[in-house]
């Protein structure tokens, strides 16, 4: 008589009818082994019918089940052995008969599972993985790796340490006001910039496939329901800035002490600029024939570029500066590449800390009373031209580089307002050097 569990795995030759196999205990499951000749070998382990563990000539060992379903014969694998020991293999098999016996087949219905699980672990992206892969798709859009390191750094300041390790599609509108909050009133321009680089991080996890619904991070009918608008905060936090009166005395402070961080401090008073645009400032962007300043689109906040009319104490100080082979900065870091604005910075607080020590009052806000710093030095020339002055307020703001009517900036941008703003510079740093004269027009 023919070993009972070597019967085309329970069933009978000739038949379709399945033979009733012994029930194997789990010692002689255990025991059991390849015969060492032909193929793949299907035992029969009883109390279930069809149930088999296949073993392989190299040892393998793979629970099956064989069954019937709509008419057509199939085999199951229900998991290796003896990672799923016997008890559990006779219970899976029994569930997947239930199925069956249910019309259900559980074959379709394991591929759906899987499909299933293979989109959810594609949603199972961090914010922290999606801020890089966001950021490698996005990389064209930048013009310069600068650009792509301030996109970077500020969403590693102030998002990821609330959303770092969160998944993109946990994400609420709870959760992007926690990054934003403790800094919107503070630094709201940063603050309105990380929003904005949320909401882009966000809107590629939900185009590739990792999140759905509304974005957190959109401002438009969502979080501008509940932060004030950023424009109205920043009116609120002016920065401090040298009074009108004290300028010529700051000026001449200025003017009496050495180092490149002094000089840029005094470049970026008399040409009005911003912080990172003078120590950004590059040879070959001033022209010192003509005494104009061309700042390009990718190193301004505007994304445009900026023309300077440079006055004859602007073109006096560049004159001035020593010039280092193979070095293109206008003002390098003592040790090397561009300085921070932190050296602008404490230049300023020495200025002011010098002038308290000899027994004035220092260089102090009207508003704030806190020390002046180095971007009221545009609130300074602002409100001069407003106060002091007759230049129309349109080209003030031109040559601060705000943002304003198109078709205003374009007319500034001819060559005869750029000559109009040329004077306006001389006249400004004809106050700052004490002439004491209202001017304008």
């Amino acid at each position: 008589m023919r070993d009972a569990t070597f019967i085309l795995g329970g069933y009978d030759e000739g038949r379709l009818l399945p033979r009733v196999a012994r029930e194997l205990s789990a010692l002689e499951v255990k025991r059991l082994s390849h015969p060492g000749t032909g193929g793949h070998k299907n035992v029969a382990v009883g109390g279930v019918s069809g149930l088999m563990l296949q073993l392989t000539p190299k040892g393998g060992r793979t629970w099956l089940l064989r069954v019937s379903i709509a008419g057509r014969r199939r085999e199951i694998g229900l998991g290796g052995y003896p990672d799923v020991p016997l008890a559990s293999a006779r219970e899976r098999a029994r569930e997947i008969k239930d199925q069956i016996w249910r019309g259900i087949d559980p074959l379709e219905e394991r591929r759906a599972n899987q499909s299933a699980l293979a989109a959810a672990a594609m949603r199972g992206l961090t914010f922290r993985d999606a801020t890089e892969k966001a950021l490698a798709a996005k990389i064209n859009a930048f013009k310069n790796p600068k650009h792509r390191q301030q996109w970077s750094n500020t969403l590693k300041t102030y998002a990821e340490p609330v959303l770092g390790d969160m998944l993109v599609q946990d994400i609420t509108v709870q959760d992007v006001l926690r990054v934003l909050e403790p800094i919107w009133q503070s630094k709201t321009e940063t603050a309105s910039r990380v929003r904005g680089r949320i909401e882009s991080v966000l809107s590629w996890a939900t185009v590739a496939g990792h999140r759905s619904g509304d974005n957190p991070a959109r401002w438009a009918g969502n979080l501008k329901e509940l932060l004030p608008a950023a424009a109205k905060v920043a009116r609120q936090e002016n920065h401090p800035a040298v009074e009108i009166d004290d300028a010529p005395r700051w000026f001449s402070a200025v003017r009496a002490r050495s180092g490149i961080g002094t000089r840029a401090l005094e470049f970026a008073a008399l040409t009005a600029a911003r912080s990172r645009e003078v120590r950004g400032a590059q040879w070959e962007e001033i022209d010192l024939t003509a005494g104009l300043w061309v700042i390009p689109a990718t190193r301004m906040k505007t994304d445009r570029e900026h023309r300077v009319p440079l006055s004859p104490q602007a073109m006096t100080l560049l004159q001035a500066l020593p010039r280092f082979k193979d070095v293109s900065l206008v003002f390098p870091a003592p040790r090397g590449g561009e300085m921070s604005d932190m050296t602008l910075s404490a230049a300023m607080k020495r200025i002011h800390a010098a002038d308290v020590a000899g027994g004035g009052a220092g260089f102090i806000d009207r508003v704030s009373k806190r020390p002046a710093v180095p971007h009221g030095l545009r609130s300074t020339f602002r409100d001069w031209t407003a106060e002091r002055t007759k230049f129309p307020g349109d080209m003030a703001e031109v040559a601060l580089a705000h943002k304003i009517g198109n078709a205003v900036e374009a007319s500034y941008r001819r060559g005869d307002m750029v000559e109009k703003r040329r004077a306006m510079m001389a006249a400004w740093a004809g106050h700052l050097e004490g002439d004491g004269k209202r001017l304008g027009k």
